[in-house]
């Protein structure tokens, strides 16, 4: 079966950087940005360049570095931003203007103290002079999540008149339902005259932990493009997680869907972020958490040891793990304790790993893992008559 392309938009070096503590020189940014390019993305969103000369001097050496990716600054629905963000983008191979504004009634009311007639005015004039320098303009309407649908399809007619590319429908507080946002997707394929001509996109955010869920259903429900960070990071509670969305269209190839992402980049890629921003990775965090394919349970391990499927979806060496873990704790069973001895040079008999498992048991209940060294003082005080076969 034919699979149709999901483009991904990378904002690590944009939204995922304005997470407090985050902040990244250039010479760093320009270290992701290249590996960003290798793991596969399709667009990088260097930066915001009206905002700082550091921003705007990121996206310019962004911009010479990439030859394959498309490379996009952020602008507002103003003039000034996208004059600046298009002579940010001026060495770039593939430049695109990302400009927009607030869509919802409450941006509109107390953001902007506007109505919907005048938003969409801006918002044409803002993609329209965005023509003038590049060919690529995509359009956000922020706070699309809680935007009228009628309204917001009325928007994204207008503006393919006038020659966007690519609709950014967010959920920018994290506030839609999956079954709610693939619903707008889906009114806005159905509704919007010309939407052919234009790919929507996908940004949400993870104020309730649906950032990720929200972008499967929008692609779903026709979007093509989904903007994610790195690690999930962005403002707040972050962003969509590139690794999850990419990963959750390969393991499920009945949706039809894929990436261009190599995806046995994904594990060192997360580091790479993870270290340069001093961001940790929670552990269980899915994909590249340090426990993503650690199983400590002793049900769980006797499976996996039996036969990895049995509670791994995912094969580690997919995302560029080495192996799955089998964590000694109390909770382990004598599978796992026979499977750890062996890798340390014991190949224990049936009634060995009967009294070594006792003396186990007490020494793990004392600590929160058990740890190859101390196979070797388990095996020792249990006083049966073994050598390390090594």
């Amino acid at each position: 079966m034919s699979k149709d392309k999901v483009q991904i938009f990378d904002t690590t070096l944009r939204d995922g950087e304005q997470v407090p503590g985050c902040k990244l020189d250039t010479e760093q940014k320009l270290v992701i940005a290249e590996r960003l390019e290798l793991l596969g993305v399709d667009i990088i969103e260097a930066g915001f360049p009206v905002s700082s000369p550091g921003d705007f001097k990121s996206v310019t050496e962004i911009s010479k570095l990439v030859k394959n990716v498309t490379v996009c600054g952020l602008t507002r629905a103003v003039k000034k931003d996208i004059e600046v963000a298009a002579d940010a983008l001026k060495y770039a191979k593939r430049p695109r203007i990302h400009t927009g504004i607030g869509t919802s009634a409450s941006h509109i009311k107390y953001k902007f103290n506007s109505n919907k007639d005048a938003i969409i005015e801006k918002a044409v004039a803002a993609v329209k002079y965005a023509k003038t320098f590049v060919e690529d303009v995509e359009f956000y309407a922020e706070d699309a999540g809680r935007t009228d649908n009628e309204f917001l399809a009325r928007i994204c007619e207008e503006l393919i008149k006038v020659g966007v590319t690519v609709l950014n429908i967010p959920d920018t507080t994290g506030y839609c339902l999956p079954e709610e946002y693939g619903a707008k997707i889906k009114y806005l394929t159905e509704n919007v005259t010309g939407i052919h001509k234009a790919t929507l996109s996908c940004h949400c955010h993870n104020d309730l932990g649906l950032a990720t869920a929200n972008s499967i259903a929008g692609v779903v429900n026709g979007a093509r493009q989904i903007e994610c960070t790195i690690n999930g990071i962005g403002e707040r509670a972050g962003n969509t997680a590139l690794e999850e969305v990419v990963m959750i269209l390969r393991q499920h190839p009945t949706l039809g869907l894929d990436t261009n992402i190599n995806s046995k980049l994904l594990n060192s890629t997360s580091l790479m972020v993870s270290q340069k921003m001093g961001m940790i990775v929670q552990p269980n965090k899915a994909i590249v958490g340090a426990n993503a394919f650690a199983h400590s349970s002793g049900i769980h391990q006797d499976g996996v040891i039996k036969n990895r499927e049995t509670y791994e979806i995912i094969d580690p060496a997919d995302v560029g793990v080495n192996e799955s873990s089998i964590i000694l704790t109390a909770r382990s069973g004598r599978a796992a304790l026979a499977y750890r001895a062996k890798i340390v040079g014991y190949e224990l008999t049936k009634v060995q790993l009967d009294t070594v498992y006792q003396e186990f048991l007490k020494y793990a209940d004392t600590r929160k893992e058990v740890v190859d060294n101390d196979i070797h003082e388990i095996i020792e005080t249990s006083g049966i008559n073994l050598k390390a076969l090594n």
